[in-house]
């Protein structure tokens, strides 16, 4: 899970972040962005791309990788964000929202997938980095974990859409909840002209 990290490093850069966002396919709530510093080689039992560690053992990840990390930052765009600049455009806005937030300012950003957002710094795009890079790793607990926890607040302020069952995602449910109760101030206008199209 250190190769990238180990190229940067040969490369002369010491301080490396790596960054993911969640949130991408929702239909409702904002898209989550997070970039990570680690010391290097730490070693964190059982980080791994977000996706392929069940809820409670993010959970417990998400703290220990705040409180081992050397610096992390946390970030967001919301749906008329999302909705005004397309969802590419405002995940990147998130992660270099999010790499402005560190605290150290990286030499160098490893970015999840194959695009890399506009930043004051060398940046490494690396599809399904979150799988091959420790750093991107942590920084997709981070982003995925914040978004959940983000939802299950929206899920209180509007409990008929049961947020908390599918976190703004595409499910059967969450479209029944739309066809009963119309759409919300949170959710993504531009996610849902197809479903109105079809007259759904």
């Amino acid at each position: 899970m250190w190769e990238f990290e180990e190229k940067a490093k040969n490369n002369g850069y010491n301080i490396i972040c790596g960054v993911d966002e969640a949130g991408r396919g929702p239909l409702a709530g904002p898209v989550f962005a997070a970039a990570v510093i680690l010391p290097y080689n730490i070693e964190i039992e059982g980080l791994n791309d977000s996706k392929k560690v069940s809820e409670k053992k993010r959970e417990a990840l998400f703290d220990i990788i705040c409180e081992r990390a050397i610096a992390f930052g946390i970030a967001s765009c919301d749906e008329k964000e999302i909705d005004d600049i397309n969802i590419l455009n405002a995940s990147m806005l998130a992660m270099s929202r999010a790499v402005e937030k560190l605290s150290v300012k990286p030499e160098i950003a490893l970015i999840d997938g194959n695009k890399t957002p506009k930043l004051d710094m060398p940046a490494v795009a690396i599809v399904k980095g979150d799988a091959k890079s420790a750093s991107i790793a942590a920084a997709s607990i981070l982003a995925k974990v914040s978004r959940d926890r983000f939802m299950l607040k929206l899920a209180e302020e509007y409990p008929q859409y049961e947020f908390e069952k599918h976190k703004g995602y595409p499910t059967k449910l969450h479209y029944d909840k739309i066809r009963e109760f119309g759409v919300s101030p949170i959710h993504r206008m531009t996610f849902l002209r197809k479903f109105f199209a079809q007259g759904e």
